[in-house]
C-alpha cells in the first residue's frame, strides 16, 4: 500500500479528523507520518493492527521525545505482510503528570519500551501491566532525558 492509500484509508476511519486532531505527513518519500490526539491513540492503533488492509503487526520503536512545551511518543510500526511502514506521533500537553495510554496489549514490545519512555521522560502509560523503573533506581529523582532536568538532586557530594 502506497502513504497516499494508506493516508485515504486512516482518514476514513476518522470522519472528523480536527475532532481528533488527525494529521499526516511525510518524511521523504519513505514514512508516512500521523499524529493524533491523546484520547483516540488506542482506537488508531487497534485499527491498525487488526484492519486486513493495513496489518501492522510490528512496533519496532517506542520512542519518548521533549519538544519542550509537549511531551510526546513516537511510534514506527511495520506490517510485515504488506510492508509497509508509518510512524504515529502523539503529545501530552501535561508535564507534570504526562500520561497516555499502553499500546502494550497489541504489542508486547511496548512493554519494555514503554518502561524505558516512564524511566527517562516521566511519561505513565495507563493500563500498562508493569509501570516501573526500567533502568534507573526506584529513589532516582527526576526524568533526564527531560529539556528542563537537573541532576543537582541525584549528585554525590565527595
Amino acid at each position: 500500500m502506497t502513504n497516499e492509500a494508506l493516508q485515504y484509508l486512516i482518514g476514513d476511519w476518522f470522519p472528523e479528523p480536527e475532532a481528533v486532531k488527525l494529521q499526516f505527513s511525510t518524511e521523504g518519500p519513505q514514512f508516512l507520518n500521523v499524529s493524533i490526539d491523546p484520547d483516540q491513540l488506542l482506537v488508531l492503533m487497534r485499527f491498525l493492527k487488526n484492519t486486513p488492509e493495513t496489518d501492522f503487526d510490528y512496533l519496532f520503536c517506542l520512542t519518548g521525545v521533549d519538544w519542550g512545551k509537549e511531551l510526546g511518543v513516537i511510534y514506527h510500526l511495520e506490517s510485515t505482510t504488506h510492508r509497509h511502514i508509518l510512524v504515529v506521533r502523539v503529545t501530552t500537553p501535561d508535564r507534570e503528570t504526562p500520561t497516555l495510554d499502553t499500546v502494550s496489549d497489541l504489542w508486547r514490545t511496548a512493554e519494555f519500551h514503554e518502561r524505558e519512555v516512564f524511566d527517562f521522560f516521566g511519561i505513565r502509560f495507563n493500563g500498562h501491566p508493569n509501570m516501573k523503573r526500567l533502568f534507573l533506581t526506584e529513589d532516582y529523582v527526576g526524568y533526564p532525558l527531560r529539556k528542563d532536568f537537573s541532576d543537582e538532586v541525584n549528585m554525590i557530594v565527595k
